[in-house]
Protein backbone atom coordinates (compact mmCIF):
# COMPACT_ATOMS: atom_id res chain seq x y z
CA UNK A 1 0.00 0.00 0.00
CA UNK A 2 1.30 3.47 -0.87
CA UNK A 3 2.61 5.80 1.84
CA UNK A 4 1.20 9.33 1.82
CA UNK A 5 2.29 12.37 3.80
CA UNK A 6 -0.56 14.83 4.44
CA UNK A 7 -0.07 18.44 5.48
CA UNK A 8 -1.77 21.82 5.11
CA UNK A 9 -1.54 25.50 6.04
CA UNK A 10 -4.88 25.89 7.87
CA UNK A 11 -3.55 24.00 10.89
CA UNK A 12 -3.64 20.47 12.24
CA UNK A 13 -7.22 20.83 13.53
CA UNK A 14 -8.69 22.15 10.25
CA UNK A 15 -11.75 20.32 8.88
CA UNK A 16 -10.22 20.10 5.42
CA UNK A 17 -7.26 18.11 6.70
CA UNK A 18 -9.57 15.69 8.50
CA UNK A 19 -11.69 15.33 5.34
CA UNK A 20 -8.59 14.59 3.28
CA UNK A 21 -7.41 12.01 5.81
CA UNK A 22 -10.78 10.25 5.93
CA UNK A 23 -11.09 10.17 2.13
CA UNK A 24 -7.62 8.69 1.62
CA UNK A 25 -7.48 6.30 4.58
CA UNK A 26 -8.96 3.33 2.63
CA UNK A 27 -6.41 3.81 -0.15
CA UNK A 28 -3.05 4.32 1.53
CA UNK A 29 -0.97 4.39 4.69
CA UNK A 30 -1.14 7.93 5.99
CA UNK A 31 1.05 10.18 8.10
CA UNK A 32 -0.28 13.63 8.98
CA UNK A 33 2.16 16.42 9.89
CA UNK A 34 0.66 19.92 9.97
CA UNK A 35 1.17 23.31 11.63
CA UNK A 36 -0.12 23.69 15.17
CA UNK A 37 -2.04 26.83 14.10
CA UNK A 38 -3.27 28.60 10.99
CA UNK A 39 -0.31 29.44 8.75
CA UNK A 40 -2.21 30.63 5.68
CA UNK A 41 -0.07 32.86 3.48
CA UNK A 42 3.20 31.49 4.86
CA UNK A 43 4.35 30.57 1.35
CA UNK A 44 7.63 28.62 1.21
CA UNK A 45 9.15 30.01 4.40
CA UNK A 46 11.24 27.75 6.64
CA UNK A 47 11.91 28.33 10.34
CA UNK A 48 15.67 28.84 10.73
CA UNK A 49 15.88 30.91 13.93
CA UNK A 50 14.93 28.18 16.43
CA UNK A 51 14.40 24.41 16.73
CA UNK A 52 11.00 22.94 15.94
CA UNK A 53 8.73 20.85 18.17
CA UNK A 54 7.06 17.79 16.65
CA UNK A 55 4.12 16.77 18.86
CA UNK A 56 2.02 13.60 18.60
CA UNK A 57 -1.71 14.23 19.08
CA UNK A 58 -4.34 11.86 20.42
CA UNK A 59 -5.85 11.30 16.97
CA UNK A 60 -2.55 10.09 15.51
CA UNK A 61 -1.74 13.37 13.74
CA UNK A 62 1.47 15.29 14.42
CA UNK A 63 1.67 19.05 14.90
CA UNK A 64 4.67 21.30 14.32
CA UNK A 65 5.17 24.79 15.75
CA UNK A 66 6.29 26.03 12.35
CA UNK A 67 5.32 26.57 8.74
CA UNK A 68 3.78 24.20 6.18
CA UNK A 69 7.18 23.76 4.52
CA UNK A 70 8.68 22.92 7.94
CA UNK A 71 6.04 20.22 8.38
CA UNK A 72 6.79 18.51 5.09
CA UNK A 73 10.53 18.80 5.64
CA UNK A 74 10.16 16.99 8.98
CA UNK A 75 7.63 14.54 7.58
CA UNK A 76 10.07 13.46 4.88
CA UNK A 77 13.41 13.87 6.69
CA UNK A 78 12.37 13.56 10.32
CA UNK A 79 12.20 10.78 12.87
CA UNK A 80 10.63 8.10 10.66
CA UNK A 81 12.61 5.55 8.69
CA UNK A 82 10.14 5.25 5.80
CA UNK A 83 9.77 8.07 3.32
CA UNK A 84 6.40 8.75 1.69
CA UNK A 85 5.61 8.00 -1.93
CA UNK A 86 3.44 11.09 -2.34
CA UNK A 87 2.86 14.39 -0.51
CA UNK A 88 -0.66 15.84 -0.50
CA UNK A 89 -1.37 19.25 0.99
CA UNK A 90 -4.88 20.42 1.89
CA UNK A 91 -7.76 20.42 1.70
CA UNK A 92 -7.40 24.17 1.87
CA UNK A 93 -10.31 26.28 3.12
CA UNK A 94 -10.58 28.52 0.04
CA UNK A 95 -9.15 28.45 -3.45
CA UNK A 96 -5.55 28.84 -4.54
CA UNK A 97 -6.11 30.23 -8.01
CA UNK A 98 -3.89 32.27 -10.30
CA UNK A 99 -1.04 34.02 -8.53
CA UNK A 100 -2.46 33.00 -5.14
CA UNK A 101 0.06 30.17 -5.45
CA UNK A 102 2.91 32.61 -4.77
CA UNK A 103 1.61 33.19 -1.23
CA UNK A 104 -0.11 29.89 -0.51
CA UNK A 105 1.15 27.71 2.31
CA UNK A 106 -0.92 24.88 0.83
CA UNK A 107 1.00 24.99 -2.43
CA UNK A 108 4.26 25.56 -0.53
CA UNK A 109 3.81 22.33 1.45
CA UNK A 110 3.39 20.40 -1.79
CA UNK A 111 6.32 22.25 -3.31
CA UNK A 112 8.55 21.32 -0.38
CA UNK A 113 7.63 17.70 -0.98
CA UNK A 114 8.56 18.05 -4.63
CA UNK A 115 11.83 19.76 -3.70
CA UNK A 116 12.64 16.72 -1.55
CA UNK A 117 12.05 14.35 -4.45
CA UNK A 118 8.43 13.34 -3.75
CA UNK A 119 5.49 13.48 -6.12
CA UNK A 120 3.17 16.18 -4.76
CA UNK A 121 -0.39 17.51 -5.04
CA UNK A 122 -1.91 20.67 -3.51
CA UNK A 123 -5.68 20.42 -2.89
CA UNK A 124 -7.98 23.42 -2.34
CA UNK A 125 -11.74 23.81 -2.03
CA UNK A 126 -12.97 27.10 -3.51
CA UNK A 127 -15.29 27.65 -0.56
CA UNK A 128 -15.88 26.00 2.80
CA UNK A 129 -18.86 23.63 2.54
CA UNK A 130 -18.26 20.54 0.42
CA UNK A 131 -15.00 19.14 1.75
CA UNK A 132 -16.36 15.66 1.00
CA UNK A 133 -16.38 16.54 -2.70
CA UNK A 134 -12.74 17.62 -2.57
CA UNK A 135 -11.92 14.44 -0.65
CA UNK A 136 -13.45 12.32 -3.42
CA UNK A 137 -11.42 14.24 -5.99
CA UNK A 138 -8.26 13.59 -3.96
CA UNK A 139 -9.03 9.87 -3.73
CA UNK A 140 -9.58 9.72 -7.49
CA UNK A 141 -6.26 11.39 -8.21
CA UNK A 142 -4.31 9.28 -5.72
CA UNK A 143 -5.76 6.13 -7.24
CA UNK A 144 -4.28 7.07 -10.62
CA UNK A 145 -1.11 8.87 -9.42
CA UNK A 146 1.25 6.03 -10.32
CA UNK A 147 0.27 6.40 -13.99
CA UNK A 148 1.15 10.13 -14.08
CA UNK A 149 4.63 11.13 -15.22
CA UNK A 150 5.57 14.74 -14.44
CA UNK A 151 8.81 16.53 -15.31
CA UNK A 152 11.27 16.97 -12.42
CA UNK A 153 10.49 19.67 -9.83
CA UNK A 154 6.84 20.00 -10.80
CA UNK A 155 3.57 19.39 -8.94
CA UNK A 156 -0.19 19.54 -9.39
CA UNK A 157 -2.29 22.40 -8.04
CA UNK A 158 -5.89 21.19 -7.75
CA UNK A 159 -8.87 23.48 -7.06
CA UNK A 160 -12.33 22.03 -6.51
CA UNK A 161 -15.61 23.96 -6.87
CA UNK A 162 -17.61 24.20 -3.64
CA UNK A 163 -20.39 21.97 -4.98
CA UNK A 164 -21.92 18.58 -4.22
CA UNK A 165 -20.19 15.73 -6.05
CA UNK A 166 -23.23 15.30 -8.30
CA UNK A 167 -22.83 18.85 -9.62
CA UNK A 168 -19.15 18.61 -10.56
CA UNK A 169 -18.94 18.93 -14.34
CA UNK A 170 -15.64 17.10 -14.74
CA UNK A 171 -11.91 17.80 -14.72
CA UNK A 172 -9.94 20.34 -16.72
CA UNK A 173 -6.22 20.83 -17.17
CA UNK A 174 -5.70 24.57 -16.79
CA UNK A 175 -3.10 27.29 -16.67
CA UNK A 176 -2.76 29.89 -13.94
CA UNK A 177 -4.82 33.01 -14.39
CA UNK A 178 -3.69 36.31 -12.94
CA UNK A 179 -5.15 38.82 -10.54
CA UNK A 180 -4.89 42.57 -10.62
CA UNK A 181 -3.25 44.54 -7.79
CA UNK A 182 -4.57 43.91 -4.29
CA UNK A 183 -6.68 46.50 -2.52
CA UNK A 184 -5.09 49.03 -0.18
CA UNK A 185 -4.49 47.89 3.41
CA UNK A 186 -7.20 48.62 5.93
CA UNK A 187 -6.16 51.05 8.66
CA UNK A 188 -7.31 50.30 12.21
CA UNK A 189 -6.47 51.60 15.69
CA UNK A 190 -5.47 49.25 18.49
CA UNK A 191 -6.83 49.79 22.05
CA UNK A 192 -3.95 52.21 22.74
CA UNK A 193 -4.71 54.30 19.69
CA UNK A 194 -1.76 53.11 17.64
CA UNK A 195 -2.23 52.79 13.88
CA UNK A 196 -2.19 49.24 12.51
CA UNK A 197 -2.85 47.73 9.08
CA UNK A 198 -4.84 44.69 7.91
CA UNK A 199 -3.72 43.16 4.61
CA UNK A 200 -6.70 43.67 2.30
CA UNK A 201 -8.49 41.34 -0.09
CA UNK A 202 -6.84 39.96 -3.22
CA UNK A 203 -7.23 41.83 -6.48
CA UNK A 204 -9.90 41.22 -9.08
CA UNK A 205 -9.27 38.68 -11.85
CA UNK A 206 -7.11 40.26 -14.54
CA UNK A 207 -6.74 37.14 -16.70
CA UNK A 208 -9.55 34.62 -16.44
CA UNK A 209 -9.55 33.34 -20.02
CA UNK A 210 -11.28 30.08 -20.97
CA UNK A 211 -8.20 27.94 -20.34
CA UNK A 212 -7.50 29.33 -16.85
CA UNK A 213 -8.13 27.90 -13.42
CA UNK A 214 -10.57 30.76 -12.74
CA UNK A 215 -12.72 29.84 -15.74
CA UNK A 216 -12.79 26.13 -14.89
CA UNK A 217 -14.02 26.78 -11.35
CA UNK A 218 -16.65 29.24 -12.57
CA UNK A 219 -17.99 26.55 -14.94
CA UNK A 220 -18.12 23.89 -12.20
CA UNK A 221 -15.02 21.92 -13.22
CA UNK A 222 -12.16 20.71 -11.07
CA UNK A 223 -9.09 22.70 -12.11
CA UNK A 224 -5.75 20.84 -12.33
CA UNK A 225 -2.75 23.04 -13.03
CA UNK A 226 0.76 21.58 -13.38
CA UNK A 227 3.21 23.94 -11.67
CA UNK A 228 6.98 24.16 -11.96
CA UNK A 229 9.41 25.45 -9.39
CA UNK A 230 11.65 27.08 -12.01
CA UNK A 231 10.42 30.69 -12.08
CA UNK A 232 12.90 31.76 -14.75
CA UNK A 233 11.26 33.75 -17.55
CA UNK A 234 13.28 32.01 -20.24
CA UNK A 235 11.71 33.99 -23.09
CA UNK A 236 13.09 37.21 -21.59
CA UNK A 237 16.71 36.08 -21.24
CA UNK A 238 17.77 37.36 -24.67
CA UNK A 239 16.13 40.74 -24.06
CA UNK A 240 17.90 41.11 -20.72
CA UNK A 241 21.21 40.14 -22.32
CA UNK A 242 20.72 42.75 -25.06
CA UNK A 243 19.94 45.33 -22.38
CA UNK A 244 23.11 44.45 -20.49
CA UNK A 245 25.19 44.52 -23.66
CA UNK A 246 23.92 48.04 -24.38
CA UNK A 247 25.17 49.21 -20.97
CA UNK A 248 28.79 48.34 -21.78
Amino acid sequence: MRRLLLSNDDGVHAPGLRALHDALLPHARLRVVAPDRDKSGASNSLTLSRPLALTALDNGFYSVDGTPADCVYLGVNGVWDEKPDLVISGINHGGNLGDDVLYSGTVAAAMEGRNLGMAAIAMSLVGARYFETAGRVAASLVGAAEQLSLPPRSLLNVNVPDLPWSEIQGFRVTRMGYRGPAARPLEVRDPRGRLRYWIAAVGENADDGPDTDFAAIEAGYVSITPLQTDLTRHAACDDVQDWLDALT
